[in-house]
C-alpha cells in the first residue's frame, strides 16, 4: 500500500501495531470495540447511508473515491489489513482521505469500517459554465451604486476566483492581483471575464469595469472541488469566493456540500457564490426528483450547501432563460436563492453577485467598523431582490433578481440586525414603524447552519422561525414556503404561507401594509447545536421610480439599440416615454404608454451627437420622472500619429460640441487624469511618457463625459509616422505605391525615391502632404527590378524614411529574368506581366537543351543548380503568345 504523508497519521510504530490489530478484530467481527474507541454501529453489510447515491451503480472497474473518517490513524491501519494495495492520499481536510484503485466489491467493505463516516465520489472534472457575452451592470443597479456612492469600490477586500487562472496581466486588474502559489491550471478567457465582471477596474474601457472595481483578486483551482484551506483564504483576506463552474447534476448532500457548510461556520464572514448551472431543461438521474425535467438540476453537489449562494441567470430582458438551472435542492430547499444578469449563462450571474457582495461588505464595514457575516449579506441580498416570475419565492427565480442599490440602502439605512438565539428560547423581537403609503413590507431571516451529516435526508440542523405581527390588529404572517413534493405540477405551485422547517432562509412579504407598528419575531424552534447566530434584514417602500440607465453623464452610442432601465415601486401604471436634446424646449415622444412595471424599454438611439434627457410621464398625471443629462456620441479613441525617437504624438477624433478633452493615463491601479486640452492631439516627450495606456473623455457644456476605450500607444501599428508603404502590384508597367501615415501633423513634404547608381533619387514629391493616406507612381525607362522608399521631411528639417520596397517594371507582353548574371544554385526569377502559363527551355552556348521547366504565375522560378559557367539562352513559350528568347549569364 502506498500511503502519502503517512507521518501525519502514524505517531509511533507501537500505535500502528495496536491499531492494525484493533482494526482487524473490529472489522472482522471478532470483538466489540471498547466504548472509548468505538465508531458508529456497523456490520459487515454496507450501510446504504454511508455510500454516495449512485456510487455502486456508477462503479466500473477501479476508480478513486473520497472517504470521510472519524480517526485517520485508525482507518489507515485498518486499510492496510482489509484493502491492501489501495493507494491513499491526503486532501485539504484531515478527516477526508482519497483512495485510488477502489472497485465495486470494495465499497461494502469500506462502508462496514467503524471509522468510515461516508464514501463519496472522487473529484470530478469541473467545467466552466458559459457562454460569455455582453455585460450590463445597469440590469442589477450596480451602475446606480457606482454613480451615487463612488467611494464604494470593494477597496480593501479580496475576491478569490476558483476555476482556471485569470490573466493577472490584464490592465483591468492593474496593481490588485495578489501573488499565489504556482497553479497548474491554465489562464483562460472565462476566468478573466469572471474576474472582470466581479472586480474589473474599467481601465480598458466601460465594458472592463466590474461591480467591485477596486477589490483585490486572487486565483484558485477548481481541480479540487472541496473548499480551499480556510486559513489560506483568511491569510489572503478573502471575504468572497466566486465559483462559476459545475459538473454533472448531483442531488445529494455529499462531502463537498458538507465541507462548504462547515467552512462557513468556521469563517462566518466568508461568502461562497456558485453559479446554478446551465442545464435548466434537463432532469436529475437519481433521488426523489429523478426524471422530472426542468427541476432539481443544479450542477454539482457542492451547490447543495445551505450556507452558500447559488445564482441563476436572467437575460437582457430580465427573463430567466431555459438553460438556467432550477431547484429545488435534493431535499426540497430553495435553489437557486437569487438570479442576476448573465446573458451568456449563470457563470456571469454568479460573478456579478460576488462583486455586489463585496460592495455590501465594504458598506457595512464603513458603517459598523466590522465585516458582516455571510448570513447578513445573504439576508440583505435576498430581501432587496426584485420579485420575478410567480409571486414571492419559486424554484426558478429564487427570491428574485439581485438589486445592488436596494441591498446597499438596506445596510446604509440600518435595516439589518444581528442576533443569537438558543433552542426554544423566548422570541427575539424587532419593532418596525411603517409609515403610510408603503407598497410592501418585507423581511428576511438567514443563518449559517451547522453542517449536516453526509448523505443526510434533510440538510437543516438548526431550525429558526420568523413571524410578522401587526400590533394594532394582532394579525400574524408566516414565511413563504414552496411545495417540495416530487412532481412537476407540485414544484410549480405558487408559494403559500406556512412554517418552514426545511430552509435556513425565511422571508415574509406583506403588500400594501397598514401604517403602524409591526413586530418581527425570531424563535429557536429546534436548535440542536446552539446558540445559533442569525442575520435579519427588512425594508418598506413608498411609491417611487429610479432610473438605472442612462444615468447622468453616461453615454449611449448613436444608432445603437440600447436598453433603458428603471426601478418602479408602485401599482400597475403606464407612462409616456419622451426624449429631447438638452436645452430643447420640446419633448419628442418615443412610446405613448410604457408599463412602468416592465422596468425597461428597448430604444434605437437617434443618429446624432448631443447631450440629451429622457423622462417617463405617468398617464394618470403627477410629476414626470426624468433622467439627468446623458450623452449620445461616439467616444474618442486614442490613436498614434507617430512614435519617433524622443517623442510620441497621440491623437483622437474631434467630438462635436466638445470644448476640451480630459486625457487619462494608467496609474498604479486605475486611470488617472493627466491633463486637459482643447486640441485633438497631444505631443509627449520621452520623459512625459509615464504609461503605455491612455484614454480620452470629452467635456461638453462643462460636463465631463465617459472616456473612450483605452489604447496602448505601442500597439497602434504606427512607427515614426509610417503605418504602411507598399507596392500595389509587384509587377507593373507603371508602378504604383500606397502610403498610409499616422498623421500629417508637422510634415512639410513626402517624396518617393528610387535607388539608382548614385543612390536614392527623388521621383515624385507631395508638398504639402494632403492627407494621411495617399499614392505615388513611377514609370522607369527600362524594364528591370527597382528598389523604392519614401522620405518624409518635417517642418523642423528632419528626414524620416520608410522601409524599402521591391518592384518590377515589365512592359506588356515582355519578360524579365532576374538576377542576371546568376550564381549556380541561386534562384533565377522569370517575371512576366500577363501571368500566363509559361513553358521554359534552357539552351547552352552550343545550342544544347540542358533544362526544361514551366510556371503559371507573374513571378516564376527557374532552377540553376548544376549549370556551368557561361552564356545560356532561355526560350519561353507563353500560352497563346509568341515565344521570346532571353540571354542569361551564369557566373562561377
Amino acid at each position: 500500500m502506498e500511503v502519502a504523508h503517512e507521518s501525519n497519521f502514524l505517531p509511533t510504530a507501537f500505535r500502528m501495531k495496536y491499531l492494525q490489530l484493533a482494526g482487524l478484530l473490529l472489522c472482522g467481527g471478532l470483538l466489540t470495540a471498547p466504548a472509548a474507541a468505538q465508531g458508529p454501529a456497523t456490520s459487515r453489510a454496507a450501510s446504504p447511508g454511508k455510500l454516495a447515491p449512485g456510487l455502486l451503480a456508477a462503479q466500473h472497474g477501479r476508480r478513486m473515491v473520497r472517504v470521510s473518517v472519524s480517526d485517520p490513524v485508525a482507518f489507515t491501519a485498518w486499510l492496510s489489513q482489509h484493502l491492501p494495495g489501495r493507494q491513499l492520499r491526503k486532501t485539504g481536510s484531515a478527516a477526508v482521505l482519497q483512495l485510488s484503485g477502489i472497485g465495486a466489491a470494495d465499497l461494502p467493505t469500506l462502508a462496514a469500517c467503524p471509522w468510515v463516516e461516508f464514501v463519496d465520489v472522487g473529484d470530478r472534472p469541473a467545467h466552466e459554465e458559459r457562454r460569455v457575452s455582453f455585460l450590463d451592470l445597469a440590469a442589477n443597479a450596480v451602475t446606480a451604486v457606482h454613480a451615487r456612492f463612488p467611494q464604494l469600490s470593494g477597496r480593501g477586500l479580496t475576491l478569490s476566483v476558483k476555476e482556471q487562472q485569470f490573466n493577472a496581466n490584464d490592465i483591468d486588474f492593474r496593481g490588485r492581483v495578489l501573488p499565489t502559489p504556482a497553479l497548474r491550471n491554465p489562464v483562460t478567457d472565462h476566468a478573466t471575464i469572471m474576474a472582470t465582471i466581479a472586480a474589473g477596474g474599467g481601465n480598458s474601457g466601460v465594458q472592463g469595469k466590474g461591480a467591485a472595481w477596486q477589490a483585490r483578486l486572487v486565483s484558485s483551482d477548481f481541480a479540487r472541488l472541496q473548499p480551499d484551506e480556510g486559513s489560506q483564504l483568511a491569510a489572503a483576506g478573502v471575504t468572497v469566493q466566486n465559483h462559476s463552474y459545475g459538473v454533472g447534476i448531483e442531488n445529494y448532500y455529499g462531502l463537498d456540500a458538507q465541507g462548504y457548510d462547515q467552512q462557513a461556520r468556521d469563517y462566518p464572514e466568508l461568502l461562497h457564490v456558485f453559479s446554478a448551472g446551465n442545464v435548466g431543461s434537463q432532469a436529475s438521474a437519481n433521488n426523489a426528483y429523478a426524471g422530472i425535467a426542468g427541476f432539481a438540476n443544479l450542477t454539482g453537489q457542492f451547490k447543495m450547501a445551505k450556507n452558500t449562494l447559488s445564482v441563476g441567470a436572467t437575460n437582457a430582458l430580465s427573463q430567466v432563460p431555459a438553460q438556467s438551472s432550477r431547484g429545488p435542492a435534493y431535499d426540497g430547499r430553495v435553489k437557486p436563492e437569487l438570479v442576476a444578469y448573465g446573458d451568456g449563462g449563470t457563470s456571469e450571474a454568479a460573478a456579478l453577485v460576488s462583486g455586489i457582495s463585496l460592495l455590501l461588505q465594504q458598506a457595512y464595514r464603513e458603517q459598523y467598523n466590522a465585516l458582516p457575516t455571510a448570513a447578513l449579506v445573504k439576508a440583505a441580498l435576498l430581501n432587496s431582490a426584485d420579485d420575478l416570475g410567480r409571486p414571492a419565492v419559486d424554484f426558478v427565480h429564487g427570491f428574485g433578481n439581485a438589486d445592488a442599490l436596494g441591498a446597499l440602502q438596506t445596510i446604509r439605512d440600518n435595516r439589518v440586525v444581528n442576533g443569537t438565539i438558543a433552542n426554544n428560547a423566548s422570541s427575539q423581537i424587532l419593532r418596525i414603524a411603517v409609515p403610510p403609503g408603503q407598497q410592501e413590507l418585507k423581511a428576511t431571516l438567514a443563518w449559517t447552519d451547522p453542517a449536516a451529516s453526509a448523505n443526510a435526508a434533510r440538510a437543516l440542523v438548526n431550525d429558526l422561525d420568523l413571524e410578522l405581527i401587526h400590533l394594532a390588529t394582532g394579525q400574524r404572517w408566516q414565511p413563504w414556503v414552496l411545495s417540495s413534493y416530487p412532481h412537476a405540477d407540485s414544484l410549480a405551485r405558487p408559494a403559500r404561507r406556512g412554517a418552514d422547517h426545511l430552509n435556513n432562509v425565511e422571508q415574509i412579504t406583506l403588500a400594501l401594509p397598514q401604517a403602524g407598528t409591526y413586530e418581527l419575531h425570531v424563535r429557536g424552534y429546534s436548535v440542536a447545536q446552539g446558540p445559533q447566530a442569525y442575520g435579519l434584514a427588512y425594508e418598506f417602500s413608498p411609491v417611487s421610480l429610479t432610473w438605472l440607465r442612462p444615468l447622468e453623464s453616461q453615454n449611449l452610442l448613436p444608432e445603437a439599440t440600447s436598453i433603458l432601465r428603471w426601478q418602479w415601486n408602485g401599482p400597475p401604471a403606464a407612462a409616456a416615454l419622451q426624449y429631447r436634446p438638452l436645452g430643447s424646449g420640446s419633448w419628442r415622444q418615443i412610446a405613448p404608454a410604457v408599463p412602468l412595471s416592465q422596468q425597461l424599454y428597448v430604444w434605437t438611439v437617434p443618429d446624432t451627437t448631443t447631450l440629451a434627457e429622457l423622462r417617463l410621464v405617468p398617464a394618470a398625471g403627477g410629476a414626470a420622472y426624468a433622467t439627468g443629462a446623458f450623452s449620445i456620441l461616439q467616444p474618442p479613441r486614442v490613436g498614434v500619429g507617430y512614435t519617433c525617437p524622443g517623442e510620441t504624438l497621440l491623437q483622437w477624433n474631434a467630438v462635436p460640441g466638445a470644448a476640451e478633452y480630459q486625457v487619462y493615463q494608467l496609474g498604479a491601479t486605475r486611470l488617472e487624469p493627466l491633463l486637459r486640452t482643447q486640441d485633438t492631439t497631444l505631443l509627449l516627450n520621452a520623459a512625459q511618457l509615464q504609461s503605455l495606456y491612455y484614454a480620452v473623455a470629452p467635456v461638453v457644456q462643462g460636463r465631463l463625459l465617459e472616456s473612450g476605450p483605452t489604447s496602448n500607444y505601442t500597439e497602434q501599428g504606427t512607427a515614426c509616422y509610417f503605418r504602411s508603404f507598399r507596392v500595389r502590384q509587384l509587377v507593373e508597367d507603371t508602378i504604383h505605391f500606397d502610403v498610409e501615415l499616422g498623421t500629417v501633423a508637422r510634415l512639410q513634404s513626402a517624396t518617393l525615391e528610387r535607388l539608382g547608381p548614385a543612390g536614392y533619387q527623388a521621383v515624385q514629391t507631395l508638398s504639402p502632404v494632403p492627407r494621411p493616406a495617399f499614392a505615388f507612381s513611377d514609370l522607369p525607362a527600362v524594364s528591370d527590378r527597382y528598389l523604392y522608399r519614401v522620405r518624409l521631411q518635417t517642418v523642423g528639417g528632419q528626414s524620416i524614411y520608410s522601409s524599402a520596397e521591391e518592384a518590377y517594371r515589365v512592359q506588356p507582353g515582355s519578360l524579365l529574368a532576374f538576377p542576371n548574371p546568376v550564381v549556380p544554385g541561386q534562384a533565377l526569377h522569370l517575371i512576366g506581366s500577363s501571368g500566363a502559363i509559361l513553358h521554359v527551355q534552357v539552351f547552352d552556348a552550343l545550342g544544347r537543351l540542358v533544362r526544361e521547366t514551366s510556371g503559371d504565375g507573374v513571378v516564376n522560378e527557374v532552377p540553376t543548380g548544376g549549370l556551368q559557367k557561361g552564356l545560356y539562352l532561355l526560350r519561353v513559350f507563353p500560352t497563346g503568345q509568341q515565344s521570346q528568347t532571353l540571354r542569361v549569364v551564369v557566373l562561377e
